[in-house]
């Protein structure tokens, strides 16, 4: 009965999904200005608009088409698998450093102290962080942007490794460690594209929004303030 009821949900994704690309699509189409000050408007909410290396006819245009709807239908159907709600005990999913050691996410709780999980991107003495490296928002073979650096969808742990060390150039202040190809981080914690969470004694304290545009680091600060 419960695959019933995700084949259903599925479904019903797909048609939302599909309605509102096509809408979408159409509105670009005939009110390519207006859609253009909308979706700029959205990207306000996010780290796009403030990139200097995206102008919007980088990504812009990428709205709507068929890779954007693969991409969020992805998305959506993954957000059926959370499992991680505020209050209640953190998936222990596994995950694999870069020296290919296979550990788990709460193994690199401190004590009591407060571990913030950033999926899909990077970023103390109150509490630890650690990088999850997840898959690829905007592959080139998949919803790709222009000026983008060029790394396709990973095929193998070592392809993820690979990606990742892109990463590792910009000296993350915090260990990086790679979701497992079976994406079970991803997909227990409703991460992709990117996410962030506070863990605290083995529980979720603090669950963020889905980014780009609910992605606020503000947001982990505030809670970290009042713990000093």
């Amino acid at each position: 009965m419960s695959g019933i009821r995700v084949l259903l949900q599925k479904i019903l994704i797909l048609l939302q999904v599909t309605l509102s690309v096509v809408v979408g699509k159409t509105l670009m189409i005939l009110f390519p200005n207006a859609m253009k000050r909308y979706i700029l408007k959205m990207g306000e909410k996010s780290r796009m608009n403030k990139n200097p290396k995206f102008s919007y006819e980088n990504w812009g245009p990428t709205f709507f088409s068929f890779k954007y709807l693969q991409f969020v239908l992805k998305v959506k159907w993954k957000r059926l698998e959370d499992e991680a709600y505020e209050g209640h005990p953190a998936p222990n999913t596994p995950v694999v450093t870069l020296s290919g050691e296979v550990c788990h996410l709460l193994d690199f709780m401190k004590d009591n102290r407060p571990l913030i999980l950033n999926f899909g991107s990077y970023f103390s003495s109150i509490a630890d962080f650690l990088i999850i490296y997840i898959e690829e928002a905007h592959a080139v073979d998949g919803w790709a942007f222009k000026n983008n650096v060029i790394i396709k969808n990973h095929r193998s742990l070592e392809d993820r490794k690979i990606a990742a060390q892109f990463l590792q150039k910009n000296h993350p202040l915090c260990p990086v460690v790679l979701d497992t190809m079976e994406n079970l981080s991803s997909s227990k914690y409703a991460a992709l594209p990117e996410r962030l969470y506070m863990l605290q004694g083995g529980k979720v304290i603090y669950k963020g929004g889905v980014g780009p545009w609910n992605y606020h680091p503000q947001e982990i600060r505030a809670i970290l303030e009042k713990l000093k």
